[in-house]
């Protein structure tokens, strides 16, 4: 569970849970998840959204294509990651800035003002393709890297309860320094 205070009145929280064979079926109706969620968080339900957890492979961004052309994904659209690291806003604030820093080289390298509609189309085009290649390798680290957080975090079993509640208080965090001093450097 986790959760920040947006202003004076309204917090942001979440769960995850691993369903017993019980809870299995209240995954796919909505009334028994109402039921199931008040009964764990003893909350009100008329601000809660029930959103599944879809697993994307890792390697789907290494493999894939992050810009085609002038259009490129960013945030989520290209690292969706669990909450795990706390990582999934400040990544995309690291799109932001490559991909503005890209952005503005390629164009300032271009005719800026006086190049045509095809000039100006591989310009946005070269740019996209920069912040693809500097982005990919970072977003696939944290998608990963917090996928198995997750996994080490919810597995079950007497080996990986003791690694998880001996071996992984200090690697995650180191982890999670790690992952949060990341450089994307100047706009």
């Amino acid at each position: 569970m986790g959760f920040l205070p947006c202003d004076d009145k309204n917090v942001y929280w979440f769960f995850t849970w691993t369903p017993t064979d019980q809870d299995e079926e209240a995954e796919h109706d909505s009334v028994k998840m109402r039921q199931l969620i008040l009964s764990k968080m003893k909350s009100e339900m008329s601000g809660v959204v029930a959103s599944p957890l879809r697993y994307r492979w890792p390697f789907d961004i290494l493999t894939g294509s992050i810009s085609k052309g002038n259009v490129s994904v960013a945030g989520d659209s290209l690292h969706p990651m669990t909450p795990d690291l706390g990582q999934g806003g400040c990544s995309a604030l690291e799109d932001a800035i490559v991909l503005s820093r890209s952005l503005g080289e390629a164009l300032q390298e271009g005719k800026l003002g006086n190049a045509t509609e095809e000039e100006e189309y591989a310009s946005i085009k070269k740019g996209l393709e920069k912040y693809a290649k500097e982005r990919r390798w970072r977003s696939f680290d944290l998608v990963a890297t917090a996928y198995a957080v997750g996994y080490m975090q919810q597995s079950e079993g007497v080996i990986m309860s003791f690694l998880r509640d001996k071996c992984f208080p200090g690697i995650l965090a180191r982890t999670l320094i790690k992952r949060a001093g990341f450089d994307c450097g100047m706009i």
